[in-house]
């Protein structure tokens, strides 16, 4: 499994715009692409510098190749959106991670 990980801090003055845009929109447009089979939404709760509010989306994926697809043939447009919409106040970084095990607590 490949995880897509989009990190975006979101200026406060965006931020209740952007955040219902991204649940509604945004993350319903990136599955419906069928490259990925689910997705996760966080808040990172460590208080930046820059100020504003950062989330974490991670997008899971069977393959690294249905990540490249997601990347050739449909990232640019999903991304121009958000840039579109919000500019610079937002400010996003992506990571790509592969999941080598997942582990559980047996006990719950």
């Amino acid at each position: 499994m490949i995880i897509y990980n989009v990190t975006i801090n979101i200026d406060d003055s965006a931020h209740d715009q952007w955040l219902n845009w991204l649940k509604t929109k945004h993350i319903g447009d990136v599955l419906a692409t069928g490259c990925f089979y689910k997705a996760k939404l966080s808040k990172v709760l460590v208080e930046e510098e820059m100020g504003g509010t950062t989330y974490s989306i991670q997008y899971s994926a069977e393959s690294n190749e249905k990540l490249q697809e997601y990347y050739n043939s449909f990232a640019p447009k999903l991304r121009e959106e958000g840039i579109r919409l919000f500019g610079d106040k937002m400010l996003a970084f992506r990571t790509e991670l592969e999941v080598l095990n997942e582990f559980f607590n047996n006990e719950n």
